[in-house]
């Protein structure tokens, strides 16, 4: 009776706890979503800020140098903590299985950690922004106006498609048990750490697609993000990846073609 019980209560606190875990991530994703749709007028696509950058900006500003910085990261959370949730929750799951105590300040360590590595990649996005816009190469949806370098990103991400290592990246983004079990001695934040890698490797070019799209964009951007989840959670992933790898490619092609047409 007693072990009984035992069970009964640990299947309690495993649900209490995945749903505390689910309703927060949840809440992050839907306050990203809320201050990008604030943020970013959907008509045309027209900053509704006035600090935003516009084609042509003479200078960036250190305020808005870190505005856009924000707008990154936060963009960042809204496209890629959803296809992270499955790892997030297993995660909470194990530690309360192994630990026997609350498992959400571990997993506030994962997922801050995974958070991390795309704050690191929003820097780099930023700078990247701020050198194409000071070339006058961004539109106002901050969308390259040059037909080549558009040509350029989408063959480029969709060769990465079809890489070992893009591959290898995604395996391990598909996997959560595995994945866990084989770093699980790196503690909660190496583990997420290692999980926002993984998933850096396999993401950072289909997020570039941005730039073609437009940043400001965000039919495009919730485009990227169902992707980005579909690529992680449909059977038969390396079908989806290679197929995506095969309509950049094509695409960009086609760009290259209506450039010389032109």
């Amino acid at each position: 009776m007693n072990q009984a019980a035992d069970v009964t209560v640990l299947e309690r606190l495993l649900r209490r706890d995945r749903s505390m875990a689910l309703l927060a991530l949840i809440a992050a994703v839907l306050l990203a979503w809320t201050y990008l749709l604030a943020g970013i007028g959907m008509e045309g696509h027209s900053m509704s800020m006035p600090d935003m950058a516009m084609p042509g900006a003479p200078d960036w500003t250190a305020s808005r140098f870190a505005l856009m910085f924000a707008m990154w990261g936060i963009m960042m959370v809204a496209t890629m903590l959803p296809g992270a949730a499955p790892m997030i929750l297993l995660f909470a799951t194990i530690e309360r299985r192994r630990r026997d105590h609350s498992p959400l300040p571990a997993t506030l360590r994962f997922a801050g950690a995974y958070v991390a590595v795309w704050l690191g990649f929003s820097l780099v996005a930023t700078l990247l922004q701020w050198q194409l816009d000071r070339l006058t190469l961004l539109s106002s949806a901050m969308a390259t106006t040059s037909a080549l370098l558009s040509a350029v990103i989408l063959i480029a991400a969709g060769i990465y498609q079809f890489t070992p290592w893009k591959q290898a990246c995604l395996r391990n983004c598909r996997t959560p048990l595995e994945f866990i079990s084989a770093h699980w001695s790196r503690g909660a934040f190496g583990i997420g750490l290692r999980h926002g890698l993984y998933c850096l490797g396999c993401c950072w070019m289909i997020m570039l697609l941005l730039f073609v799209g437009g940043v400001m964009n965000l039919v495009w951007v919730a485009l990227i993000a169902t992707y980005i989840l579909a690529e992680k959670a449909l059977p038969r992933a390396i079908g989806v990846s290679y197929g995506m790898g095969a309509v950049l490619i094509g695409w960009g092609a086609w760009t290259l073609y209506a450039m010389t047409m032109a």
